[in-house]
């Protein structure tokens, strides 16, 4: 099933707007770079792969109206693709799909401007067409690693809503049951914006595929009743030794896992990979609005001169991964000589 966050048409970026779901489904009409910024920083898209696809639509709205020479037509794009760039620190995805597009328009000759900017928008639109494809494939690699009749835990939204459409962590949920796999799912919460709350559950319940909400703090509890077979989850980067950067709370169910004997899973595309950087501590972690935490959904919870920290992210170490699922295959341990067959191909 498909749950496309985001629709390219009539030279608008039309996005449906996460913080309102489950209860609207409502689209934002983004029209230029600013509101494509505004959109990521402020979450109405999230998710490592579609922020990268909504900024390379930005990329090509901020440069869409430019009318000037081919000299001053590069320097805009280069300065809309650091504008962009700085909307959220931690997925690397945003990075590559925009860094290609900059690149890929810089071996054009071409000095016509008209041309040059269908060349930016036909960028953006591959890597949206190519974000579907990798997610179903990873999915079929993904859901050979379960049996019928197995619960999994995932934590966040790794589905649709966080790529083009048909997800990541949920993506092997998907291909499963395409395979006619009878497959449950354990959805955390995930606070402090309730993305397993509100979008993981909303997008299984509408797939129907069976699915039980729990909160952050119960996910042990359930693997010592032997109630959960696998956990699996997505990424925003992987470095080079494979420590995870995700939605934090994951580096909990990681060594929850390990405790338990349960394999711990990591889906994301290649583009996931940041083999830049040699490991975890290399990650940039966003730190965001403290509101988030003490009124994330309008009604304060917390008192009003009480310190708060809100990490978006954690980094799991590569020891307590299991596999990672990608659409290249399931790369397992050693990651290194895994990872280093992945950058041949």
């Amino acid at each position: 099933m498909i749950f496309a966050p985001m629709r390219f048409r009539h030279n608008v970026l039309e996005l449906l707007d996460q913080r309102k779901l489950p209860l609207q489904e409502k689209w934002l009409r983004c029209r230029n770079s600013k509101d494509v910024y505004w959109a990521i920083k402020n979450m109405v898209v999230r998710g490592a792969p579609a922020i990268g696809i909504v900024g390379g639509y930005g990329l090509y709205l901020g440069i869409a109206r430019y009318r000037g020479s081919r000299k001053g037509f590069f320097g805009l794009l280069r300065k809309q693709a650091v504008y962009l760039k700085g909307a959220r620190p931690t997925g690397v995805n945003l990075r590559n799909v925009i860094d290609e597009i900059v690149k890929g328009t810089g071996k054009s000759k071409d000095r016509n401007i008209s041309i040059l900017k269908r060349l930016v928008l036909r960028q953006a639109q591959a890597a949206h067409h190519l974000d579907e494809k990798l997610c179903r494939r990873m999915g079929a690699h993904g859901a050979k690693l379960l049996r019928s009749g197995d619960t999994v835990l995932t934590h966040c939204n790794a589905g649709g809503l966080a790529t083009s459409g048909f997800g990541t962590a949920l993506g092997v949920f998907y291909a499963a049951k395409g395979q006619g796999k009878k497959i449950a799912v354990f959805a955390d919460e995930t606070r402090p914006l309730l993305q397993g709350a509100r979008l993981t559950a909303w997008e299984l319940t509408k797939s129907k595929i069976p699915c039980t909400l729990i909160c952050d703090n119960m996910a042990a509890c359930m693997m010592k009743a032997g109630r959960i077979d696998a956990v699996i989850v997505g990424a925003d980067r992987i470095a080079a030794n494979g420590d995870t950067a995700n939605k934090i709370g994951t580096y909990n169910l990681a060594v929850l896992a390990r405790a338990h004997r349960i394999p711990f899973y990591i889906a994301a595309p290649v583009t996931t990979f940041d083999f830049s950087i040699r490991n975890g501590k290399g990650i940039p972690i966003e730190y965001r609005d403290p509101q988030e935490v003490t009124e994330g959904l309008g009604k304060r919870i917390a008192p009003r001169r009480v310190k708060v920290l809100n990490p978006a992210f954690d980094v799991t170490p590569h020891l307590l991964i299991t596999s990672f699922i990608t659409e290249a295959g399931v790369l397992k341990k050693p990651f290194r000589r895994s990872f280093l067959k992945l950058r041949k191909k």
